[in-house]
């Protein structure tokens, strides 16, 4: 008869599957198809130009005379993952070129194989280290030279040097054609402020997380910090694609008709601070929007004024301001004459995200809410805007 599990039984053997499963399961992330066909595609090239040419030019013999095995793992480096550092030419260059050095001068020690190769390998990590130029297959040249008994000093000029000088340049220009930028710009952190963008991909934060993480990264610093810019971004989207517009407006806003005198209309936006005014008419309708600047504009305010013009300028819009008595008038008396009347609106439902390109590159201040019948509830301005970015970012700031 068959015992049955206990609780803790039945929860610790899931527990331990997934335990498993998250050490041994391959990442999730995985390139687009394209991707891994345009790698695949360049390694075979990369590798058959070099076999080709490093043919011709080695001794008649065995080919690994002229071709290095390891070099099929630098083509998977340069051509698959052509932004790593470890697949940059000085790390495949020197990181090949040095590792069969010191291969070379174990083979030559008369120590053991079983000693040798291991300590060589070692050793050729050590100095890869040293000299930043870190490259996985260099420690796989090492342990060949050890293992191959390699007694030619030319080994590290050829073929391990010219190999992979040859599958370099291949590199350089099919990955350059293909849309992979190669060799790979391995920025610095640069000193002096930020440039503005909270979160963790500040210069400073980010060399501080890199110095405590201690351990070698296969992705640049730039790279680094652009993907973290990028996911941050994201992350606000898609914070901000939960409000519309209607969450923070401002609403009933202050409006004018357009028959309401100058004078009241700028009275109005110098009391309540305010930079613009909604034009409606009897039942809400919106017709256009007054701002500051139409006010100045029609008081023929131009760039680059001497003092005197700026008084002068006080002084045309006091003249602007005041009522002309009588009937006949020939400058704009009530705010339907210095309107703008093409305004860009939104409606109350609409994702607050959608308006990010008004506010950030179509120069946009100020946009008045409407319902569907084009009935003004409400105004949005850019500090609204701004204020509800800051919000999200300091709600993701707090849920992290």
């Amino acid at each position: 008869m068959t015992t049955p599990l206990s609780p803790l039984q039945r929860t610790a053997s899931p527990a331990w599957l997934h335990r498993a499963r998250t050490l041994l399961w391959p990442s999730p992330t995985l390139p687009s198809r394209k991707e891994r066909i345009r790698a695949a595609i360049g390694a075979g090239i990369g590798l058959l130009i070099t076999a080709l040419v490093c043919h011709g030019l080695g001794p008649s013999g065995p080919a690994n005379l002229w071709l290095m095995a390891p070099l099929g793992a630098s083509a998977v480096l340069v051509f698959a993952v052509p932004a790593g550092p470890m697949a940059q030419p000085w790390a495949a260059l020197g990181g090949n070129t040095l590792s069969s050095l010191i291969g070379l001068g174990f083979a030559f020690s008369g120590l053991d194989a079983e000693w040798a190769g291991p300590i060589a390998v070692g050793a050729a990590m050590l100095c890869m280290l040293a000299l930043r130029c870190l490259h996985p297959p260099g420690g796989a040249v090492a342990l060949t030279a050890v293992l191959t008994h390699t007694t030619q000093w030319t080994y590290p000029l050829f073929p391990v040097f010219v190999n992979t000088l040859l599958l370099v340049c291949v590199g350089a220009v099919y990955n350059s054609l293909t849309g992979r930028p190669y060799p790979h710009p391995q920025g610095a952190p640069s000193p002096g402020p930020s440039d503005g963008r909270s979160g963790a991909a500040e210069p400073d934060a980010l060399s501080e997380v890199l110095q405590r993480y201690n351990q070698v990264l296969d992705i640049s610093r730039d790279d680094l910090e652009a993907l973290l810019h990028e996911t941050e971004r994201l992350a606000y989207r898609d914070r901000l694609s939960a409000l519309r517009c209607s969450n923070i407006m401002s609403a009933p806003p202050i409006t004018v008709q357009f028959g309401t005198p100058l004078q009241e209309a700028w009275n109005l936006l110098a009391r309540h601070d305010i930079k613009a005014l909604p034009v409606v008419d009897r039942y809400q309708h919106l017709v256009g929007i007054v701002t500051r600047a139409d006010f100045m504009r029609h008081a023929d305010r131009v760039a680059g004024q001497s003092a005197g013009e700026v008084r002068a300028l006080a002084e045309r819009l006091r003249t602007l301001l005041r009522p002309t008595p009588g009937t006949d008038s020939d400058k704009a008396e009530v705010v339907g004459q210095i309107m703008t009347r093409q305004v860009r609106v939104a409606s109350a439902d609409r994702p607050l995200i959608d308006l990010l390109p008004l506010f950030t590159e179509g120069g946009h201040h100020h946009i008045p809410i409407v319902s569907d019948d084009r009935r003004l509830v409400g105004i949005l301005t850019q500090s609204d805007f701004l204020r509800a970015w800051s919000r999200a970012v300091h709600d993701g700031w707090r849920q992290g």
